[in-house]
């Protein structure tokens, strides 16, 4: 087990390089919409947590609570993250947005949280073993990144006079 909490690690590590040298100097560029849709592409991909649920691609051993919870809440997140996309740049994109967020940062610490549990060890995981050593830090960099710039607009909102937006995301 120490090696797969510590590939885990390492992919924080590697994946915090790339988003603070290459990511985050990209995203701050943008306006917030600009920003957003490249984290919701990525995370549309979140439907790969089925995986968790496909006899043969994991131990028959893997808890059933896990698998569940993981792959139906990362469903969850991959629907919410396309429908952001699609209400960008309109205010419902943002609500909506703060919605994904919150759900797939929520659903990715829960996953953790039921994997230990359920007493979950990495042989279980089969051919997703790849999800939560690779996929899982990046995704919870981006929620954080995604936090930032949400944060940011929210800010920004508040400082510029009703009947004045001055982004193009602002209307309505």
């Amino acid at each position: 087990m120490i090696f797969f909490f510590v590939s885990i690690a390492f992919s924080f590590i590697a994946w915090s390089i790339v988003a603070s040298r290459y990511i985050w100097p990209e995203l701050r560029r943008r306006e917030p919409v600009d920003a957003l849709r490249p984290v919701l592409i990525l995370n549309s991909f979140r439907f790969m947590g089925l995986a968790f649920l496909i006899p043969g691609v994991v131990s028959p051993d893997l808890p059933a609570t896990f698998a569940r919870s993981a792959g139906f809440g990362d469903l969850v997140a991959a629907v919410l993250a396309l429908i952001s996309l699609a209400l960008l740049p309109r205010r419902a994109g943002i609500v909506s947005a703060w919605v994904f967020n919150i759900w797939g940062a929520v659903d990715l610490l829960n996953a953790f949280y039921q994997a230990n549990r359920a007493g979950l060890f990495a042989g279980q995981l089969g051919a997703t073993y790849f999800i939560p050593t690779v996929l899982v830090p990046l995704l919870m960099i981006l929620h954080v990144l995604a936090f930032r710039v949400l944060l940011q607009h929210a800010s920004e909102s508040r400082t510029v006079p009703r009947g004045l937006p001055t982004q193009a995301w602002a209307r309505e």
